[in-house]
């Protein structure tokens, strides 16, 4: 079973970086494990950038993860992938949800929005590592609520850990609300399910 991992979650605001961090931090609580996490905003506002780190070891004394050392990343949109790419060490992990937040810049005309977003991250591969494209967002939406893209995530990296599923979904059920518990074991589901499709393609 693993005990030890970096983990960055990159998107924008209302996407539930935060609370998918929660939900590892529990994961890690289950297997009694140390962890430690941090959130940076960028604009305060919704849409804005906002990244959380997540460590994962039996001691974490810090939660700060430097450029290279991440072995995971979860980008909730495309941008955001390709801004932090260069966390992700040689031979980790990104699962990229197929999604566009148009930054303001983009949307005054100031910017143009990064074409063939997956092909540059896949040209930029070193190594083994692995690049994963994934369309979370209408995975969250099928489970019932957009919101639980998060979870739809989590469920596609818990395919590549050596951790039994019944543990995020007990970290489900430990951290979110009842109401929301059958949403998000839903969308943890075909999240995992279409990493189980993707890595069998």
């Amino acid at each position: 079973m693993i005990k030890r991992f970096n983990l960055l979650l990159a998107g924008v605001g209302g996407q539930g970086t935060l609370v998918a961090g929660k939900l590892l931090s529990d994961v890690a609580l289950q297997l009694g494990l140390d962890t430690r996490v941090s959130e940076v905003h960028g604009m305060a506002q919704r849409g804005g950038s906002v990244t959380t780190a997540v460590r994962i070891a039996p001691q974490v004394h810090s939660p700060v993860i430097e450029p290279g050392e991440a072995d995971f990343i979860l980008s909730f949109e495309e941008l955001e992938a390709l801004r932090w790419a260069s966390h992700l060490k040689v031979g980790g992990v990104m699962i990229m949800n197929q999604n566009r937040v148009m930054p303001v810049t983009v949307s005054m005309g100031q910017a143009q929005y990064p074409e063939a977003v997956e092909q540059t991250l896949r040209q930029a591969e070193l190594g083994s590592t692995r690049v994963f494209s994934i369309d979370a967002t209408g995975l969250a939406q099928q489970a019932g609520s957009v919101k639980a893209v998060n979870v739809v995530m989590l469920g596609a990296l818990s395919q590549l850990l050596d951790i039994p599923e019944r543990v995020f979904l007990q970290a489900i059920e430990h951290v979110l609300p009842q109401k929301l518990h059958a949403i998000n074991i839903q969308a943890f589901e075909l999240g995992s399910g279409i990493m189980k499709a993707t890595q069998t393609d």
